[in-house]
């Protein structure tokens, strides 16, 4: 236990060792890299730091989703409105909505 924990590498040929150190047993880094070094390449991930590294998750580029909602929208440009499940409205004349 390090106080550090922004990114880890383990080097090796066994898959269980490399499935085992990429599961929450394993590295408790916030990147974790198998065969291949902590070259600071993964500057580009969306990550902040872990533990008392990095700037925190707060600073990671996906920072904002956690402030965020999603939200469907639909702009009809159109003159016409159309309606959901068959139904039909006709024009005053013809009386009410029917299904």
């Amino acid at each position: 236990d390090v106080p550090q924990g922004l990114t880890s590498s383990i080097f090796t040929n066994d898959a269980r060792e490399a499935e085992r150190f990429m599961s929450a047993a394993g590295s408790d880094c916030g990147i974790a890299n198998v065969n291949t070094g902590t070259s600071g390449a993964e500057i580009g991930g969306a990550f902040g730091g872990e533990k008392q590294t990095g700037g925190g998750r707060e600073s990671g580029s996906d920072c904002w989703k956690q402030y965020m909602r999603r939200q469907t929208n639909t702009i009809n440009f159109s003159s016409e409105l159309p309606l959901a499940q068959g139904i039909e409205f006709g024009t005053p004349d013809e009386g009410s909505a029917t299904a």
